[in-house]
Order: C-alpha cells, then structure tokens, then sequence
C-alpha cells in the first residue's frame, strides 16, 4: 500500500502526540487542530485523559472542538462516565467549550457533587453554560449543596458559578445561610455579596462572611 505525503503527516502528528516532550505534543495537537481528521478525534480524547500539562491539554480541547460535533459528542459523552477522574474534567471543560445543549443530560448530580474537585469544577462551569431555560433554579439548588467544599480555589469556581445564572440563585443562597456549618454559611454569605457587587474580590467577600458568622449574624440584608 502506497503511503502518501498526507497519510505520513498524520502518522508523524499521532506520534508527537504521544512524544515525551510536551513542547511536540503542543505542536502535534496544534497541527491536529489546523487541519481536522475525523480519524484523530479518539485518539485526542484519549490523549486528553493522560495528558499531564495543562498547555497541552488545553490544545488537545482545541483540536478537538475544531472537529464536527457530531463525531466529538459521542465520544465526550461515553467520557464523563470514565473511571478516570481526568478524562471525567476534560471531557466536561471539552464539552463547555463545545457549547452544544445535547450535553446537558449528561451532566449529572453525580458530576456535579464529584469526589474529585477539578471534576466537579469543570461539571459546575459546563452546567451553568448548558443549562436549558428554566433549568436554572434545579440547576441552583443542586450547586447550593456543595457550597463550603474545598479550598479558596474550589470556593471561588463554585461562587462564580453561582453568580453566573442570576437572581434565581438566591432561594437556595438563604436556606444555606441557616446552615449550622460555618463553612456553607459563610460561602453562602460570600455568594450573596458577589452577586450584589460582582466587583467584590471574593477573598474580601468570604473573610467579611466569616466575620459576620463568628458575630452570630446572619448577613441577610432586607429578608
């Protein structure tokens, strides 16, 4: 069988994928992503679940939304329910970036209360982006309950995501606030004041709401 000059091509970006160095694996991804192949999207998704850069597998994102979403979807979906806790986050930050509301299906209670953080990071940001009309106050009360988890950086992620579909976050902003748990109170009160003043830094935000929760109070202002 004749290899042609387009076939070697391919065959030299499939293995940069797969090269020890990640400066070629960026440009192996780069070049998958510059001229699309319907042949690379599994073996991009696959790549995405083991890769340990973030520059690359951010490119890896890239070439894949380059590809038709018909041939990506699929794949991306059988993805979030892999055993593998990166090919879970990759495969649902692929999926935000994607943008397609066939997803939103996929992003599941499960997902969104993942064991792992960055899972449940990526499955916070993919929901508020796919969430159909109307979805938005079960899409709340599901994020609500994870409010208090993880670190600044976790806390942060989940703020943002809060703030981001509205008003209608508020009903389960206020049950949270009666929380017992000085965590969920406090990132609770934290979200509330991002979501009255976005310019708010949240550092100044979460240690104001610590303040008013050792005091007791309750930060509820006019309820």
């Amino acid at each position: 069988m004749t290899i042609t000059k387009h076939d070697a091509q391919d065959l030299q970006a499939l293995r940069g994928l797969e090269d020890d160095r990640a400066s070629v694996r960026l440009r192996a991804a780069l070049a998958v992503g510059t001229a699309p192949d319907p042949r690379f999207v599994g073996k991009l998704v696959e790549r995405c679940a083991i890769e340990p850069e973030f520059f690359v597998r951010d490119m890896l994102t890239w070439a894949l939304t380059r590809h038709p979403v018909s041939l990506t979807l699929p794949e991306l979906l059988r993805e979030v329910r892999s055993p593998r806790a990166q090919a879970r986050s990759q495969a649902l930050h692929t999926l935000s970036k994607i943008g397609d509301q066939r997803a939103w299906p996929a992003i599941t209670r499960a997902l969104l209360s993942d064991a792992d953080d960055e899972v449940a990071r990526s499955a916070w940001r993919a929901a508020v982006l796919l969430v159909p009309e109307g979805e938005e106050p079960a899409l709340a009360t599901a994020l609500a309950t994870q409010l208090g988890r993880g670190e600044r950086e976790t806390q942060l992620s989940l703020s943002r995501a809060l703030v981001a579909l509205g008003e209608v976050i508020l009903p389960a902003l206020h049950k949270a606030t009666t929380s017992p748990d000085p965590r969920v109170h406090a990132h609770a009160l934290a979200t509330q004041r991002l979501l009255r003043d976005p310019d708010t830094g949240f550092e100044f935000a979460i240690e104001e709401a610590k303040r008013v929760v050792a005091l007791g109070g309750s930060g509820q202002e006019g309820q």
